[in-house]
């Protein structure tokens, strides 16, 4: 392995209005739900709902509106739901420069972040941050993962719950979509395309190495 390496889904992004009542709702679906904190510079807050293979679902909301944050638009323009996905490198500077040499430049970092937990421990990372919404951005830790990603009873859930085993992402070009795809992977993970289905709509996965 390299250091350059992905090595999975790190987290998807759900832009809530109420992060109270999203949370309520989750759990009334049998997730269990983690208070997650604020992020200094920033009017967020969220909750986290973490599996067993270490992946999780974001649930994150503003207190203040954010105009040059397209998750903030995409919440105002579409309501609750869906905003972004991350994957989780071994090291977020060899991966977005070896992106950089396939030629991709669709990527914009490395951006520091951080976010203060309920507890006050404040936690830390580096992403490198994606300007078309069907490529996801890159997140790794400068503080140990546990700290951002919770273990043990956090990652149990009443309804069965154990992990994230397919995420569908719709694009309007799936040939430039695939390009960035390809750029951002590298020849290691190859991409596999399917014929159109009975409604003309043409697919394309890939999958990453065990989560954790």
């Amino acid at each position: 392995m390299n250091n350059a390496t992905l090595l999975g889904i790190d987290h998807v992004v759900i832009a809530v209005n109420d992060l109270a009542v999203a949370a309520a709702d989750y759990r009334a679906l049998g997730f269990s739900v983690t208070p997650g904190g604020r992020h200094p510079g920033r009017a967020t807050e969220n909750a986290l709902v973490v599996f067993a293979d270490g992946a999780y679902l974001e649930l994150i909301t503003y207190h203040a509106p954010a105009p040059d944050e397209r998750w903030w638009r995409t919440l105002q323009a579409a309501g609750s739901g869906f905003v972004d996905h991350a994957l989780w490198p071994e090291d977020t500077l060899a991966a977005l420069a070896a992106a950089r040499a396939r030629g991709l430049d669709a990527l914009v970092g490395p951006v520091p972040g951080s976010r203060v937990r309920p507890d006050g421990q404040r936690i830390e990372w580096v992403s490198a941050r994606a300007t078309t919404p069907e490529l996801p951005f890159l997140c790794a830790d400068r503080t140990p993962r546990a700290l951002r990603v919770p273990e043990g009873e956090a990652r149990r859930h009443a309804n069965g719950a154990q992990g994230i085993a397919e995420l569908v992402v719709a694009v309007d070009a799936l040939d430039a979509a695939l390009a960035r795809c390809r750029a951002l992977l590298g020849p290691a993970l190859p991409l596999v395309t399917a014929p159109p289905d009975a409604q003309g709509l043409q697919r394309a996965h890939y999958r990453l190495g065990a989560q954790r």
